[in-house]
């Protein structure tokens, strides 16, 4: 039996080089691409596989917490990954990591003048059930400068990484809040053609919301296809 692919919609992913985006001006390839051949490392799974989840993994409030609970608007965030006919995809490793309320990274990189919250790191996983779904408890990331130009705030977000059956088969993208009045000025999401970007934009969902507890956002992942969210190159 041969399996039918659609071929990758390259129109709806972001360029490897938007000048708007700086770093990738100085990043982004210049020639031609030279293919590498695939060696063991690329051929076999993540070092950290679906063997090795904790109870609490997914759940970003408590992974981390030492002395009560991370400050902040608790959310829940879940969703299916799917391929690109629009079945779903088991057992995908998700790995997610984010700054915490203030907009800071737990990261010695992250100099940002903003406080460190002692009850969150700001990183979970978890793998996708049988139907395809994950789901991640956080508290909603805050805004945070990035020296890209002047006076540049990234909008509020959550790093995707989406693991395969090999390392190869890594993608990376980013959830983004709707009605997040930076998306108009973000060269990241911005670099995202028109009519794709929106596929990073998680919708606020009443029914995942926990009642007097947490709010909830459903944010659907396609890897692959002429619907395929945009992913980082």
């Amino acid at each position: 039996m041969t399996a039918i692919y659609t071929p990758r919609d390259w129109g709806s992913q972001p360029p490897l080089v938007f000048p708007a985006y700086k770093s990738t001006l100085r990043r982004g390839p210049s020639r031609p691409l030279v293919p590498i051949a695939q060696s063991l490392s690329e051929l076999t799974g993540p070092v950290y596989g679906h063997e090795d989840l904790g109870d609490l993994d997914h759940d970003l409030t408590r992974n981390a917490a030492r002395n009560g609970e991370p400050l902040g608007e608790r959310i829940v965030v879940t969703g299916r990954v799917l391929g690109e006919d629009g079945r779903v995809v088991p057992n995908t490793l998700i790995e997610i990591w984010q700054a915490n309320a203030a907009g800071r990274y737990v990261h010695l990189a992250d100099q940002h003048d903003a406080p460190l919250d002692p009850n969150f790191l700001g990183a979970g996983r978890c793998v996708t059930d049988d139907e395809g779904r994950y789901l991640f408890c956080s508290v909603k990331p805050g805004a945070y400068p990035w020296r890209n130009h002047h006076n540049a705030w990234r909008p509020n977000h959550i790093h995707f990484s989406l693991f395969g059956p090999s390392l190869a088969t890594r993608l990376v993208t980013q959830m983004y809040f709707p009605g997040d009045p930076l998306l108009d000025l973000d060269p990241i999401y911005q670099g995202a053609p028109e009519g794709a970007r929106e596929r990073m934009i998680a919708r606020f969902s009443i029914e995942v919301t926990e009642p007097e507890f947490a709010l909830g956002y459903v944010f659907d992942i396609v890897l692959r296809g002429r619907a395929a969210t945009p992913m980082e190159t």
